[in-house]
């Protein structure tokens, strides 16, 4: 449980990173950044809770979480400010990692409340997709997960792969690292190569 506690602190902070970044692209205040920064940390995990029914909501009952994000919301601009950050590579890999971490420790979670397969994946899905969603939508970008982009789908095969894995007999903490790369590689891979999924286009 301890190893899961920092992974969830590690996602939180990434996350973090990718809502300041979208926050500074979007030319908001201080206080906007740090907005941002926190549904995109939290968002993930707060819809976890309540499909999981966990009370109370992991940032209400840990504070930590909070300033962590706050934290790094605040050394990020001081690093994007006052440093060479290159702003989209930036945004990329932060968001990559954090939805693998959030998607993995998602999925971990319901797996250990017993739900079934289905639910675990879609558990640990919503838990890596649900911050990204409301960053863009608060900074005014059409969400990745409606653009065809690899995005949800990256994360539902690395989930996949860690149930399928550890089914077989593999060690938790093997399948989870073999889930987590297969997240971030599938993602990273198609922002590299323009991969996206097939699209349903009736506009003519």
């Amino acid at each position: 449980m301890r190893i899961l506690y920092l992974l969830d602190l590690i996602g939180v902070a990434v996350f973090a990173i990718s809502g300041t970044l979208a926050a500074g692209r979007a030319g908001l205040d201080l206080l906007g950044v740090l907005v941002i920064a926190a549904v995109t940390a939290i968002g993930g995990g707060t819809l976890r809770d309540l499909l999981l029914n966990r009370h109370p909501i992991f940032w209400v009952r840990d504070p930590r979480y909070l300033y962590v994000i706050g934290a790094t919301a605040l050394l990020t601009v001081a690093c994007a400010r006052w440093g060479s950050l290159p702003y989209h590579d930036a945004l990329v890999v932060a968001d990559a990692l954090g939805l693998a971490l959030f998607a993995l420790t998602g999925a971990e979670l319901a797996e250990e409340a017993k739900h079934p397969a289905v639910i675990v994946v879609l558990t640990g899905t919503m838990t890596g997709v649900a911050g990204g969603v409301v960053r863009d939508v608060l900074t005014a970008q059409l969400p990745l997960i409606l653009r065809g982009d690899i995005y949800a789908s990256a994360a539902i095969v690395g989930i996949t792969l860690y149930l399928v894995l550890h089914k077989l007999g593999v060690p938790r903490m093997l399948a989870f690292t073999a889930g987590f790369l297969a997240v971030v590689g599938l993602r990273l891979a198609s922002v590299a190569w323009s991969l996206q999924l097939p699209t349903f286009d009736l506009r003519g």
